[in-house]
């Protein structure tokens, strides 16, 4: 290993390319991967941000906000002793009216609005709840003013031709396909079209929460009936469905692939000009009685610095630009196992280099010293 370093510092200008490139591969991946996780989080806000432990809706739904109505006497599914409480939650599409003319298809979402309800977001204040407690009253986000073309809380606009007003705004809970419209049961009821008895979902709360993956097991005793998942299963359905469904996920994927294959190809460049310049010292070292392993072992040796050092130098870069991209709006997460998976497929990279790089050993000779 020391050789290998003392190797990389005098000869440092011939390795940065090496660097650099696996440093670039590590900082695509983590970030492209990261903004696709933080893209298609959005989908899923309405499980992640409720109180509420199991979803219920209608057979094979593939996503929380492509619900379809279902009666609300399904609660009665839901009569277990595990469950504490059920509640309603309806949502559907509709057009917001601008006053300024045109219009924009929303996200309709109401629920109750008792404190400890299950549906409501996190993000709703008590002082907010009891708002929207008012008919046809609504909280947007408040980075959606100018996609809705309004300028401040109270105003007004028309959503399926009735009339709404702006009661509050929550920080951090912009859709992808459209705005979110949070509101009470009633107001939803108002503005979309399902009978009186039917809802969207039936949201429940389980006594003990490591009681939920039971109970959703259970009501799978139900087939063509229901459907029912945990928040957590509901929420990766709902991202995996819009990941495939949009292919953004296989376009960002090969974006990161590419940057990986440059990184790859450059690296393996860079080892193997290094290994070639350097024939003529593991010449020397074959006829003192070196055997070629030990050589070999250090051009991977070599190959692991390169790697460890480009992912070193791409970390600080990560935490960085995904701060910038949060900070404008671009939802960047970066969770411990994204980044470990990038270290892992990143120094994978570098020494898989590493070994195509062996090749120009072969024609390590000592007499070669004497030409």
């Amino acid at each position: 290993m020391s050789y290998s370093l003392a190797t990389l510092w005098y000869e440092r200008q011939r390795f940065l390319p090496g660097v650099l490139a696996v440093g670039f591969s590590a900082l695509l991946i983590a970030l492209q991967c990261g903004l696709l996780l933080g893209l298609f989080s959005i989908t899923s806000i309405p499980i992640d941000e409720s109180r509420a432990d199991i979803w219920v809706g209608h057979p094979e739904v593939p996503s929380v906000d492509l619900g379809r109505p279902i009666p609300e006497s399904w609660m009665a599914y839901l009569a277990l002793p595990e469950i504490e409480r059920t509640e309603p939650f309806l949502e559907g599409f509709g057009y917001w009216t601008k006053s300024t003319g045109g219009m924009e298809l929303c996200l309709i979402i109401g629920t109750r609005m008792a404190p400890g309800s299950l549906g409501p977001v996190r993000q709703l204040s008590a002082e907010q709840r009891g708002l929207l407690s008012e008919p046809m009253s609504v909280v947007i986000d408040e980075g959606e003013f100018g996609r809705l073309g309004i300028t401040k809380i109270g105003d007004t606009a028309e959503v399926v031709k009735k009339r709404v007003r702006v009661v509050g705004t929550v920080q951090g809970l912009k859709s992808l396909a459209g705005p979110y419209l949070f509101c009470s049961l009633e107001t939803a009821r108002a503005l979309l079209p399902p009978a009186p008895d039917q809802v969207t979902f039936i949201l429940a709360k389980c006594k003990n929460k490591e009681d939920a993956p039971k109970v959703v097991e259970r009501l799978g005793d139900y087939p063509h009936k229901i459907s029912a998942f945990s928040s957590e299963a509901f929420s990766i359905r709902s991202r995996l469905y819009w990941l495939t469904k949009t292919k953004a996920g296989i376009a960002l994927g090969l974006a990161a692939g590419l940057g990986l294959l440059v990184g790859a190809v450059v690296t393996y460049q860079t080892l193997y000009a290094a290994t070639a310049a350097s024939l003529k010292e593991y010449a020397v070292l074959r006829a003192l009685g070196i055997p070629r392993w030990r050589m070999a072992l250090t051009v991977l040796a070599q190959s692991f610095w390169v790697g460890l050092f480009g992912v070193c130098l791409a970390l600080p870069l990560i935490f960085t630009l995904a701060h910038a991209g949060n900070e404008v709006g671009a939802k960047v997460m970066l969770p411990w196992w994204l980044l470990a998976s990038a270290v892992v497929v990143t120094m994978t990279t570098a020494l898989s280099s590493g070994l195509l790089a062996l090749r120009s050993l072969r024609l390590v000779e000592p007499a070669s010293l004497l030409r």
